[in-house]
């Protein structure tokens, strides 16, 4: 086991790096959207939160740099603000969280991995490890927003299987109870519990993720432009941001192109659609006559095995995610073609539910029945509500030791920043 919490700690670090050492100085302490912290932040926060839960909590060694800790407090500073703060200059954050990995590396070594419900199964090390994946996200996000030239790379994804052009357009998740939540993931985190059982009418749900094609016939029948599709704050939303299409998309000589990453090009017709608010999904499955998926009617389709009762851990099964079964870790630099991945499919013929856009949900972000806050509240108790919206499945940039058919991402429903996609619903009574 110590070997497997090393090697995820090293990939997240490796990651940063990559994220990282690839712009210059000036690029790092530059803060590309007042949505976004400049990248050094993210790098010294991510050494400061190793520090206070392994260094300090597990290990309960004295603080290293006490002054520092309230720069990289989160909830203290917003991150349109954070450019302003006295942040560790870009070679001192490196040190700084090269110094703490390697004493988090002799703590791992000698530290049992049972006894106390932080160390149990090494839960706060991959916490930490989670945790460093998610900012490497964040990262990447930040890299999206970032003008100037291209500072990373990647191949892109598999071209779509032969099947994909002649998959049905959407799969029937019978009515019946599921298990929903877990009390057995190691690692999964407190809003992923407990276990609870949830019993669904049946419904259908879109085999893949929809696609730029099928979003660019919403805008050109004038989706943007007409109210009925819009809830009240969608569209009071959409006048005020005056939005059009999805973010990083322009029309030119009658075709659409979209910036990635740096370099424009045009929109490829067969990828899901990304970078759209909860309001654009909401609005463009109500144009289609359909709905977003509850959160609970995501997660079935996901994890139930009809053949025996039980939720799996991936769509596929319980082992770990693998380059044939999802398009996660940054591994491309792009969503993959829709009804890719048949090796990752549901049991319900559901494609693409892991890795490759978050898709947005119809849930607002609650607690479980039996939540209980852990190790501290302010990771998920402090955002139930109705203000989020819950994603769910994970995108290209989500590493495996983040992603796992329990886990649960929310954010504002006008975020557009974020890696985000959906898919379409309707309940079987409607056929």
């Amino acid at each position: 086991m110590r070997e497997a919490i090393a090697a995820e700690l090293l990939a997240a670090r490796a990651r940063t790096a990559a994220l990282t050492d690839c712009v210059e100085d000036a690029d790092l302490t530059a803060q590309h959207s007042p949505l976004m912290s400049p990248l050094v932040w993210d790098l010294a926060h991510i050494g400061n939160q190793e520090e206070l839960w392994l260094l300090r909590n597990v290990g309960g060694r004295d603080p290293m740099h006490p002054e520092i800790d309230p720069l990289y407090d989160a909830f203290q500073h917003p991150r349109a603000e954070r450019p302003a703060l006295p942040l560790l200059p870009p070679d001192e954050a490196r040190g700084y969280a090269h110094e703490v990995r390697g004493r988090v590396l002799d703590l791992l070594a000698a530290s049992p991995l049972e006894g106390a419900p932080l160390l149990d199964a090494g839960f706060a090390f991959g916490m930490i490890a989670q945790h460093e994946q998610q900012h490497d996200e964040t990262m990447l996000i930040t890299h999206q927003l970032r003008r100037g030239e291209p500072a990373l790379a990647a191949p892109p994804p598999p071209p779509a299987p032969a099947d994909a052009a002649t998959l049905p357009a959407e799969v029937l998740i019978p009515a019946g109870p599921f298990t929903m939540g877990t009390d057995t993931e190691p690692w999964a985190l407190d809003n992923e519990r407990p276990a609870h059982t949830v019993d669904l009418p049946a419904y259908f749900l879109d085999t893949t993720p929809v696609t730029n094609a099928a979003y660019q016939r919403f805008i050109a029948d004038g989706g943007y432009d007409d109210p009925r599709w819009w809830t009240k704050e969608g569209w009071d939303h959409r006048l005020r941001a005056e939005l059009s299409a999805p973010l990083f998309w322009k029309q030119q000589d009658g075709q659409w192109l979209r910036r990635r990453f740096g370099t424009v090009e045009p929109v490829p017709p067969n990828e899901p659609v990304l970078h759209v608010s909860w309001y654009e999904a909401d609005a463009y499955a109500r144009w289609a006559g359909r709905r977003l998926p509850t959160e609970a009617e995501w997660e079935k389709a996901a994890r139930h095995d009809p053949a025996t009762g039980r939720s799996r851990r991936y769509p596929w099964g319980d082992g770990p995610p693998g380059p044939e079964q999802a398009n996660l870790g940054q591994r491309h630099l792009r969503p993959a073609a829709a009804g890719s991945y048949p090796e990752g499919r549901s049991p319900y013929g559901a494609r693409q539910l892991m890795g490759d856009v978050w898709e947005w949900t119809a849930s607002d972000f609650h607690p479980y029945p039996g939540f209980r806050a852990w190790p501290y509240k302010e990771y998920s108790e402090v955002f139930f509500g109705p203000e989020y919206k819950v994603l769910r499945g994970g995108c290209f940039a989500v590493a495996p030791v983040a992603c796992r058919g329990t886990f649960r991402n929310w954010d504002y429903p006008v975020r557009r920043q974020i890696f985000s996609g959906f898919r379409t619903a309707r309940s079987a009574e409607e056929s």
